[in-house]
């Protein structure tokens, strides 16, 4: 006789045989008992879980004609959920022999033809059997029409016929035939369960085996009870009357549990060297990486239970011992740690499957895991944030000795701050950015600024470059530099009161000393330590001015700037592109009856009312402002023009200064600043919102 494979020879034979299926049969049962068997049912799941079992099982319990030893000729013990397996319908349904109770492939016989053949063979009664029991095997490969057919005898088919559908694809099941069948889902089984029923079968064939063994097979079947019969059936050609795990692994290629163990174990401590030994250990071997990578994506995802939940049993689906060495695994580091690795490693997953290298593409990932950086715990940075507000809410503590007094404003042992004439004021914070330089910002890096210093004496280093270029003499004062590699603070002393400076124009005075407070960079320029340095070794302070810039542009009158807004404005909310141009526009005359608008030489916004209708509405809007009729005109390449300021840069110059106000004001917060002093930083960048505009 033919050897027949363990997974036909074992097949469950009744209700109480079929594994992992116990809403199933529990259901089928409770129908059979109660006599509310439904003409129609369908079976869908993954392969190998029991559906065309289960199909055969319950046309047993339909068609059973008794126990042949107990059950009196004549009689008709009727349906039974403990078919006798004896008779000569449970023998046949076994074999697949009986005439009633035919099992068509939906696969070859998918046709409306053949579906019309079953159709006429239905009113006919069972030749023997209680009932004609058709079972259709993936069902789902029938076609649209051959489903149409079905439509009507599935609804109504005669009382003696019964139809069990099977399919592996119940998405492609018309709605409209799941609305006329009763559908039961089959579920994965757990490994524990094929684990379980791999023990009992083999304690029927005489041959031992450890759980390792069993254990690999039943997570190799990923909830397969066929695959695992088959996988077992490999295993046992390989190790004959005894399957050990090691056995197990090199047959089917896959890693070992310990193996398993032994990378997570590596990754958790940061050892990548173990990690890439293990690799190429299981390289050379022949182990499928794949395979190994996804053996370990579901170690990693158990380690993370069994750190999380207080009782992970019901949730590992594991055996004892492999539970414990889970637990054990998982106490060698901490859950955010254990988190960050399987999500990490179950990002790269794909590339290693997806890869063409799949053994260099595993390594670096497992490298770049076990290099992972530390996490800082939470509550140490909780207890951080609270000793910073503790320091921003109370007193700060000890100054350094000799160093001078700390803090915002005027107290004991404290001078009061000094007038902002330049230089920086007493509150120790990032440097501002010198607005009023004249230096272009593209500047190259070999013009950089020198360094700051702390200036200790009677007047900041500003305050003496201002009274130098004014021909004010001024009075010396020692130079220290500050160190290195602390924040760089300059702190002034009060300055005595002094004169005057002579008498000059405002604009030219104010063009020199922006010359003077911000002189070009040098990198051969830096103050000197007039303590330190020997007298011959001194450089000058200052050098030579380059020329003065040319002459500022003059605002025009506040009353004439106040009339011109308004006709711009009163323009804007006609034609808003013309109040654009007329912003760029110089007031060169503007009175009641007249207004004279100038564009500088080379301008691009005189343009805009070069048409008689721009001009026609200016002429209205003015003699509306004005109450009487306005003339406007136009000087085009006005040289006048270059000298007078525009709407459009006296807008720019108020938003420009209300920035420089914003960042002064963020720069002296007490809490940027005490965080810079705690944290040992330095303020890089500051952005300005909305608000600043």
């Amino acid at each position: 006789m033919s050897y027949v494979v363990l997974a036909r020879k074992w097949r469950p034979m009744r209700f109480e045989d079929l594994v992992g299926q116990d809403h199933v049969a529990r259901t089928l049962g409770n129908a059979i008992d109660a006599g509310r068997v439904a003409h129609a049912f369908l079976f869908t799941g993954v392969r190998g879980v029991g559906k065309t079992t289960s199909a055969r099982i319950l046309a047993k319990a339909l068609c059973c004609l008794g126990d042949p030893e107990t059950t009196k000729p004549g009689t008709d013990p009727g349906p039974t959920i403990h078919p006798c397996l004896k008779c000569a319908a449970c023998t046949e349904i076994a074999q697949g022999t009986d005439v009633d109770v035919r099992e068509i492939d939906g696969a070859s016989y998918n046709g409306v033809d053949e579906v019309r053949k079953l159709q006429d063979s239905l009113p006919y009664r069972p030749a023997r059997d209680r009932f004609k029991i058709f079972i259709i095997d993936e069902v789902h490969m029938l076609s649209q029409n051959a489903w149409n057919a079905f439509l009507k005898t599935l609804e109504e088919p005669p009382p003696h016929v019964k139809f069990i559908f099977a399919t592996t694809e119940v998405h492609k099941v018309p709605i409209t035939i799941l609305s006329r069948v009763q559908r039961f889902d089959f579920k994965l089984i757990p490994t524990l369960t094929i684990a379980a029923r791999l023990r009992y079968v083999l304690e029927q064939e005489k041959i031992q085996s450890d759980d390792a063994a069993l254990g690999i097979i039943a997570r190799e079947a990923a909830g397969s009870m066929r695959d695992a019969m088959s996988l077992l059936d490999q295993v046992i050609a390989w190790g004959g009357d005894k399957l050990t795990g090691e056995d197990v692994a090199r047959v089917l290629g896959v890693a070992s549990r310990k193996v398993l163990y032994d990378i997570a174990g590596a990754l958790v401590h940061g050892d990548a060297e173990r990690v890439l030994a293990i690799i190429a250990e299981l390289a050379n071997q022949g182990y499928d990486t794949a395979h190994v990578a996804r053996d370990l994506l579901a170690l990693l995802r158990d380690v993370v239970v069994a750190k999380v939940c207080k009782e992970p049993g019901s949730l590992l689906d594991l055996a004892d011992e492999e539970a414990r060495d889970v637990s054990a695994l998982a106490g060698l580091s901490d859950q955010d740690d254990l988190v960050r690795l399987h999500q990490g490693f179950s990002q790269g997953f794909d590339e290693v499957v997806k890869s063409g290298q799949p053994r260099a593409a595993l390594e670096m990932l497992l490298v770049r895991l076990a290099r992972r950086p530390p996490l800082l715990p939470i509550d140490e940075l909780v207890r951080r944030l609270a000793a910073l507000e503790q320091r921003l809410g109370a007193p700060r503590g000890p100054e350094r000795p000799g160093a001078p007094p700390r803090g915002n404003g005027p107290g004991p042992g404290r001078p009061a701050p000094t007038p902002d004439l330049g230089a920086r004021g007493t509150e120790a914070r990032p440097r501002e950015p010198r607005a009023e330089s004249p230096r272009s910002e593209t500047a190259t890096d070999s013009h950089k600024e020198p360094p700051p210093r702390e200036l200790h004496g009677r007047e900041p280093a500003r305050e003496f470059a201002v009274r130098a270029a004014s021909g004010e003499p001024a009075t010396e004062f020692p130079l220290r530099n500050a160190r290195a590699d602390s924040s760089v603070r300059d702190i002034a002393e009060p300055m005595p009161a002094r004169r005057d400076p002579p008498p000059r124009d405002a604009s030219i005075r104010r063009a020199v000393s922006a010359r003077v407070l911000e002189p070009e960079p040098d990198p051969d320029f830096a103050i000197p330590d007039f303590v330190d340095q020997p007298e011959a070794e001194k450089k000058p302070l200052l050098r030579a001015a380059p020329p003065l810039p040319k002459l500022p542009q003059e605002p025009p009158k506040t009353e004439d700037l106040a009339a011109f807004r308004a006709i711009s404005d009163r323009v804007n909310e006609r034609r808003a592109e013309l109040a654009a141009f007329l912003a760029h526009a110089a007031i060169l005359e503007i009175v009641p009856g007249e207004l004279k608008l100038g564009f500088e030489p080379g301008g691009m916004f005189g343009h805009g009312f070069d048409d008689k209708e721009a001009q026609e509405l200016l002429n209205t809007v003015a003699s509306e402002h004005f109450g009487r009729a306005t003339k406007v005109s136009f000087e085009f390449d006005s040289t006048r023009a270059k000298t007078i300021k525009t709407l459009a840069t006296i807008d720019s110059e108020l938003r420009e200064q209300k920035q420089r106000e914003a960042i002064a004001q963020a720069k002296k917060h007490r809490g940027i600043t005490d965080a810079i002093e705690i944290l040992g930083a330095r303020l890089k960048d500051l952005k300005l919102g909305r608000f600043a505009n």
